[in-house]
């Protein structure tokens, strides 16, 4: 079975910081992510087949920032072309609906579209 994902992917390197739903502590940054995982990119290796309570905070540009809890189970970890960093992949038990949401308006943000031409 290969273990090549063939899903679109959005990359967002330093953009979003996921932390730890239990100690808040930071755990890295997404790389890229789908609706059924993300690759994200640590200082630390993370263990293979452990799962992981992740959190995302959202910037809001009125009131608090929002969070996006979810679990992962790390599938995969290397070595990052940067020293000292690591890139580990991610796959989502069950991807909440605000997870869901949030990809469908990266999504948009980062997509080109045509403009209506004008008459």
């Amino acid at each position: 079975m290969s273990t090549q994902r063939r899903i679109e992917r959005h990359q967002l390197l330093y953009y979003l910081k996921v932390f730890n739903q239990v100690t808040d502590k930071p755990m890295g940054y997404i790389g890229n992510l789908s609706l059924d995982g993300l690759m994200l990119i640590s200082q630390l290796r993370m263990m293979v087949g452990a799962s992981f309570d992740l959190r995302l905070k959202i910037p809001a540009s009125e009131g608090p920032e929002r969070y996006i809890d979810f679990s992962a189970i790390c599938q995969w970890c290397r070595e990052d072309v940067t020293p000292g960093s690591y890139d580990s992949g991610f796959s989502l038990v069950a991807p909440p609906t605000d997870y869901v949401e949030m990809l469908g308006d990266l999504r948009n943000y980062f997509s080109f579209r045509p403009l209506a031409a004008s008459v």
